[in-house]
């Protein structure tokens, strides 16, 4: 519906062909043509311009009644037919595309080439690249169309209207997006660091720095299979890493806990043996036992026995002793 404050600002010219639209040509001949005039002219008086009451008003709307009647149709149908006719390719360029649609017109409707109407022949084109921007937006799925309107330069408060969204959705958007530049700008300098290395010190450089797979892809131009390689041979390093340090974890246990029984000497085994008695006569409890056993370096394999079974320290040491 079109409020008052667009009545007046459109241009008397706009007003005058609009009211065309509702018109019968047919009707237009004699008595009936310059009945259409006066009637037009005093609605047009409604609108703030007063044609019925100025003479240069009068003349431009004879006139305009006149090219209508020569055509045979309303200027603004062959200007409405034109704007539905365009592609979102023909309106990249919404100042291109009014050229091109006044040079289609201008032949027939001489003055749409005058320059107080380009203003309103713009923003009908800009109008029209909106609609087919929104139509697009629309055809796509989930954060994709606010995304498509944004790259588009559609103003924010179009945005939010056009897709029904709120503002702190658009906000959301706007939020993901510079994240994702940032994180651009993250993964140029980290190839910086890696430029004129093979492929796979690169994608690897990548992996480490938590790069997700398909940005590498993008910026490393490199394939999937790359990707999959260096993973693969990353996997067995940590697993040759985990190895190794199982095994030293392993040797640093075992000389934590000392020699197996077996293999300490009697003179040794007597002396851990009175050490044990002397932490035992000081604690009961196992854990207290342990500890002061393991500061007093006593190998686990004795701790154990003490803990367990405590009356075979005696044969051991018997055993120790000859």
């Amino acid at each position: 519906m079109t409020t008052t404050d667009e009545i007046k600002n459109k241009p008397l010219w706009l007003l005058i062909e609009e009211t065309f639209l509702g018109l019968n040509v047919q009707e237009l001949s004699g008595q009936g043509k310059e009945k259409a005039i006066q009637k037009i002219a005093g609605e047009l008086d409604n609108t703030g311009y007063n044609v019925s009451r100025s003479g240069g008003g009068m003349l431009q709307l004879r006139w305009a009644m006149d090219d209508m009647l020569k055509v045979g149709h309303p200027m603004l149908k062959d200007f409405n037919d034109a704007l539905a006719a365009l592609t979102l390719e023909d309106v990249l360029d919404p100042y291109a595309a009014t050229a091109t649609l006044l040079n289609n017109l201008g032949g027939t409707w001489k003055e749409l080439r005058n320059a107080d109407r380009r203003t309103e022949i713009i923003k009908a084109v800009e109008k029209a690249r909106l609609d087919l921007l929104v139509k697009k937006a629309k055809a796509l799925t989930g954060d994709e169309s606010i995304r498509f309107l944004i790259k588009e330069d559609v103003a924010s408060e179009l945005i939010i209207s056009e897709l029904g969204i709120t503002a702190e959705k658009l906000a959301e958007v706007i939020a993901a997006i510079a994240a994702e530049k940032a994180e651009i700008k993250r993964v140029e300098t980290l190839l910086t660091a890696v430029d004129g290395k093979p492929d796979a010190e690169r994608v690897k450089h990548l992996l480490t720095n938590n790069v997700a797979e398909a940005l590498i892809i993008e910026m490393a131009k490199v394939d999937q299979a790359a990707i999959d390689n260096v993973k693969k041979a990353m996997e067995e390093e940590i697993k040759e890493k985990e190895r190794l340090a199982a095994e030293e974890a392993a040797k640093k246990k075992a000389a934590a806990e000392g020699p197996s029984l077996d293999a300490i000497a009697p003179d040794q085994m007597i002396a851990f043996i009175d050490s044990i008695r002397e932490i035992m006569e000081f604690s009961e409890e196992e854990k207290e036992i342990r500890t002061m056993c393991e500061q007093s370096s006593i190998p686990k394999s004795l701790v154990d026995v003490a803990v367990s079974d405590p009356a075979k320290l005696d044969e051991l040491e018997k055993a120790a002793q000859g």
